[in-house]
């Protein structure tokens, strides 16, 4: 064997065993760190970034949090007209590819991107990272941008041609509520594909850690891209942690496709700092767990479903044009039970806050050691079904307290919930197709036996209809697509999409819009039952929820320690304060093995020691407080 082949084999050999190191390590735990979402929104500076950065390495970097995330629209010029959705503000390069505003990012000229603000980053110890949306922009796409062949360094070509924007660009499949912003790019096509490896090979070069990938999971599902860009990464000499944001509509069914092929992924809407939002978590987080979602396979090591950033300390409000400006509105108890979950759960934990003006109580609870313990390293988390309550309420000032078993509950009415799922789980297959008459069809939807709706949910078809000369292309791609009207809104069609991020404890709804070529709009019904969205690939089904409703009841979750320590939660999600019990055989439902009769315990808030665990553990729970307990048997 010559030199050269001895040398290739050890250089083979070094890079299997990096990347096989790289794949046992990589996110091993949930990630954690800081994003700018929740304090800037879009506007933040290069200035006010770093200064956060700093902070975060002086007071976060020692309990774990490593990332340091500019979230969106880093490339929009801060000018009077431009905002979340406007057209024409944004920084591209020859290539049609966004950079930094150099008016916000000064460091960024010259065509340095990020790799200054990186490299002072990763000088303060921590990594850094940013959001991204999906595929190419509307403005690149509208100028006509070359698309860069990353292996020649000049423009890709195929076929004898040389691509371009509006080769690759699908107009029918922009960003629901960014249309102005973004739109997918055909992935099928070598030049999709190739611009898409330009971006991420232009993200290694700026030394960038960790992309947050938006508009392309849950309702806005494109598995396409997710698998290419993943790919992509994956043959990068440089390990880049992959985020997908959001998940609203997201399932566990949905979820498995990704999970191995990234490294945390939103589950909910975006998150902010309101009750609603807090307690239509619990749901989702006992679904991915109950999955065993948690710490899965993924790209070069685990996955981790993501309940979203913690809206915590100074805060702006969504889709503000403006920095942070107000306190979080969630009272001490919910963000206790906020944080109390996401451990338990063991999200990534990603603080929201300016750093700036981190108070001692947002400080205290974000760097609690026995919660960021739970979080890293506790294990077999799922949510605790074996309690019970009574409610408290005041009788009298000189009376006694008087409590019933019988919950309180609002009055309520039913409302239709339409959402995207899964094509392959049982709840998508209902949908038919039935003649009113001639010439006259209708998609319905077949109630279960169970369901007091009488009558089917109806919409009317059409094929889609396509007019201009741009429709034309995509004629071959709908043929036999369906668009879906009401019966009294002729010219409106049925659209599953959103025109603005969801927040957590928003549901999709039915919406109808004017009728148009639009990916979201355009259906197809399967043999089997279900009713497919060409945008998303998703099915559609709906649900009777019922309306103006107050989250209620109480919640556990329970897991154990890497020592043999059992931790054990309980959430009040009730408007008054609530006795939560459970018993010595309950808890032996959740982990038979443990001898649960021969434990001691304590409360984590109260700091209180109640000695050797009896029969029963009770705690009264605050409204929307939690008690976080630690068993310790021998």
């Amino acid at each position: 064997m010559n030199n050269n082949l001895i040398f290739f084999f050890l250089v083979t050999l070094f890079v299997v065993s990096y990347k096989r190191v790289l794949s046992e390590n990589h996110a091993n735990l949930p990630p954690r760190g800081w994003n700018s979402y929740d304090s800037f929104c879009w506007t933040i500076s290069e200035e006010e970034f770093l200064q956060n950065a700093q902070l975060i390495s002086q007071r976060l970097h020692a309990h774990g949090y490593e990332y340091a995330v500019v979230d969106y629209l880093w490339y929009r010029k801060l000018v009077p007209g431009a905002y979340v959705d406007s057209l024409g503000y944004d920084v591209i390069d020859e290539w049609g590819r966004v950079i930094p505003d150099p008016g916000r990012w000064p460091s960024s000229k010259g065509g340095k991107g990020f790799s200054e603000v990186a490299k002072k980053v990763h000088d303060m110890g921590l990594k850094f990272g940013f959001h991204v949306m999906r595929g190419i922009s509307t403005q690149a796409v509208n100028a006509n941008t070359p698309i860069l062949d990353v292996t020649t360094g000049k423009a890709y070509v195929e076929s004898g041609k040389i691509w371009h924007a509006k080769d690759i660009g699908m107009k029918e499949r922009a960003c629901a509520w960014m249309k102005n912003g973004f739109m997918s790019v055909d992935t099928t096509l070598g030049a999709g594909r190739a611009f898409l490896r330009s971006l991420y090979h232009q993200y290694a070069e700026w030394d960038v850690d960790f992309v947050k990938h938006d508009c392309v999971f849950g309702e806005d599902f494109q598995l396409d891209e997710i698998t290419t860009v993943s790919g992509i990464l994956k043959g990068l000499n440089r390990t880049i942690l992959y985020s997908l944001s959001p998940g609203t509509s997201g399932t566990p069914t949905m979820a498995k496709k990704v999970a191995p092929l990234v490294n945390m992924y939103r589950v909910t809407g975006d998150d902010w700092d309101n009750w609603g939002d807090v307690a239509t978590h619990f749901d989702v987080a006992r679904d991915f767990a109950a999955a065993s979602m948690i710490g899965g396979n993924g790209l070069l090591g685990k996955s981790w479903p993501d309940l979203d950033m913690l809206p915590l300390g100074w805060l702006t409000d969504p889709g503000a044009n403006v920095g942070p400006h107000r306190t979080s509105g969630l009272s001490l108890d919910e963000q206790k039970t906020q944080m109390t979950l996401w451990s338990m759960a063991r999200s990534p934990l990603m603080f929201g806050g300016d750093m700036r003006k981190l108070d001692d109580t947002t400080y205290g609870l974000i760097t609690n050691p026995i919660l960021l313990e739970i979080n890293s390293f506790s294990s077999n988390n799922k949510e605790f079904p074996y309690i019970t309550s009574t409610h408290e309420f005041p009788f009298s000032k000189q009376g006694p307290k008087i409590r019933t078993r019988s919950p309180h509950h609002m009055g309520v009415s039913e409302k239709l919930v339409v959402g995207l799922s899964s094509c392959h789980v049982p709840e998508a297959k209902g949908w038919f197709s039935q003649t009113v008459e001639e010439n006259l069809e209708q998609i319905c939807w077949r109630w279960g036996s169970r369901s007091k709706k009488a009558e089917p949910f109806c919409l009317y078809k059409t094929e889609a209809s396509l007019q201009s000369d741009e429709d034309v292309e995509y004629s071959e791609k709908y043929r036999g697509k369906l668009h879906l009207h009401a019966s009294n809104r002729e010219g409106f069609c049925f659209d599953t999409s959103s025109k603005r991020k969801r927040t957590s404890k928003e549901h999709k709804r039915a919406s109808f819009s004017p009728c148009r070529l639009d990916a979201n709009q355009m259906w197809e019904l399967s043999n089997n039952g279900t009713l497919m969205n060409s945008y998303s690939g998703s099915c559609a089904s709906i649900k009777v929820m019922k309306a103006n409703t107050a989250p209620g009841g109480i919640r556990s979750w329970i897991a154990t320690g890497k020592k043999g320590e059992v931790y054990l939660a309980f959430f009040n999600l009730n408007s008054a304060r609530t006795v939560i019990s459970t018993t010595v055989s309950s808890l032996s439902k959740a982990f038979p093995t443990i001898n649960f009769g021969s434990c001691s315990y304590k409360e984590v808030w109260s700091a209180k020691d109640y000695g050797s665990l009896q029969h029963s553990l009770s705690a009264s729970v605050d409204s929307h407080g939690c008690a976080l307990f630690i068993l310790t048997c021998t």
